[in-house]
């Protein structure tokens, strides 16, 4: 066991920091706010979602910058984790929208806060020859928290309330902290490599071609994966199927992600990144297209079954080649630019989803898909490999 643990990275340190994002996520669980200027509930409801998302991408590459500056990497995830818990238990006194807009406001900061930080130490703790695995660990435990954390807020919502819902919410990111003083330590980096001189965000030297383009393609996967969320009521209609169907199909994604996600970082260690990025993604776009075409509710999990392998084989190999590729005493600002695509791709997919919609039902797949294949050629024409193969001997 200990081997198997090794051979992916899998140490306490890496467990700790990736759980942050199991244990982080809200309690998704939704209050019925008053009307507020008008405004209608499904508009509103997307704003909270799509709002978490757009202020932690705002504040991540901030955020990255100074945990380069400083070197404490470790106090910024804490600070985080109690601004985290500190606005979920604002849930319980909300009474009015522009409350759960504030508070939604603060969750983001909490986790523009904390991730930088944490993916910075990841780079940092993390080796080449087993980084993959390690990146899987990370991801999975995302995918783990996404399915997870809304189910653990509806069984207690039902049984003891909305209060007890927010109160367990606030415990879980609590524990988190403590995991993390616990099991985490700081990587001291060298003076010279620290950031030194002005305090830059962004730093042109730190944003080579290859980061953007990983950046880039983080954005266009969660994109791909977030944007059925918008459209759930018309999937229902179109299927004739209940919300338990959409349900099914809407976690399906995360099923084989789970299943192949530290198994493809594994295969990324060995054979290099870029083969299951640009395999991920030719996979995703057909997926993605043909979402808006599904006929029955078990085409819809199938393809979305499908989509989650592909975000498998994308998502561990590039947090690997960012890291891979990040320079001491960057790791913040560079390692920013790929949590910050991926947030802005969980907030802008719905919202693009909705608005293309309108149009007709099949465009945002359509775009989304097209877009998947944009992402792929990025990926062949410009991202560099950085896991080395020995050549075979002669």
């Amino acid at each position: 066991m200990r081997s198997i643990a090794h051979s992916i990275g899998a140490s306490r340190a890496v467990l700790a920091l990736s759980g942050i994002l199991f244990i982080a996520l809200p309690i998704y669980v939704a209050r019925l706010p008053a009307h507020w200027f008008g405004i209608p509930e499904p508009v509103r409801v997307g704003l909270l979602i799509s709002l978490y998302g757009l202020v932690s991408t705002a504040f991540q590459p901030v955020i990255g910058a100074l945990s380069d500056r400083i070197g404490r990497r470790k106090v910024l995830i804490q600070v985080g984790l109690l601004l985290m818990a500190a606005a979920t238990l604002g849930f319980i006194p909300a009474r009015h929208f522009s409350d759960l807009f504030l508070l939604r406001s603060l969750q983001g900061l909490a986790v523009g806060i904390t991730i930088p930080a944490a993916m910075a130490l990841m780079a940092m703790i993390t080796v080449k020859e087993t980084r993959g695995g390690s990146m899987g660990v990370y991801s999975t435990m995302r995918m783990i928290g996404f399915a997870i954390g809304p189910l653990i807020g509806g069984v207690v919502y039902e049984h003891f309330g909305f209060d007890a819902a927010f109160c367990v919410g606030a415990g879980f990111i609590l524990l988190g902290a403590l995991l993390v003083q616990l099991w985490v330590r700081d990587v001291e980096v060298a003076a010279p490599a620290r950031a030194s001189g002005r305090f830059r965000v962004f730093d042109r030297e730190l944003l080579s071609v290859g980061i953007l383009g990983a950046g880039f393609i983080t954005f266009v996967m969660a994109s791909d994966f977030s944007m059925l969320a918008a459209l759930e009521n018309e999937f229902n209609a179109r299927l004739q199927q209940t919300a338990i169907g959409f349900s099914i199909a809407f976690s399906a994604l995360m099923v084989s992600r789970l299943l192949f996600q530290i198994p493809l970082g594994r295969v990324s260690d060995r054979i290099g990144r870029r083969p299951l990025i640009i395999a991920g993604l030719l996979l995703m776009a057909p997926a993605t297209t043909l979402l808006g075409l599904a006929a029955s509710t078990a085409q819809l999990t199938g393809l979305r079954l499908v989509q989650g392998l592909a975000s498998a084989g994308i998502a561990a190999p590039a947090f690997a080649l960012v890291a891979d590729l990040s320079r001491a005493g960057g790791e913040g600002r560079q390692m920013s630019i790929l949590t910050m695509g991926f947030g802005l791709g969980l907030a802008v997919g719905p919202l693009a989803a909705g608005v293309l919609a309108v149009l007709f039902f099949e465009l945002p797949f359509l775009v989304a898909g097209s877009m998947t294949l944009v992402a792929a050629w990025v990926v062949h024409r410009y991202v560099p490999e950085t896991v080395c193969r020995a050549p075979l001997a002669d």
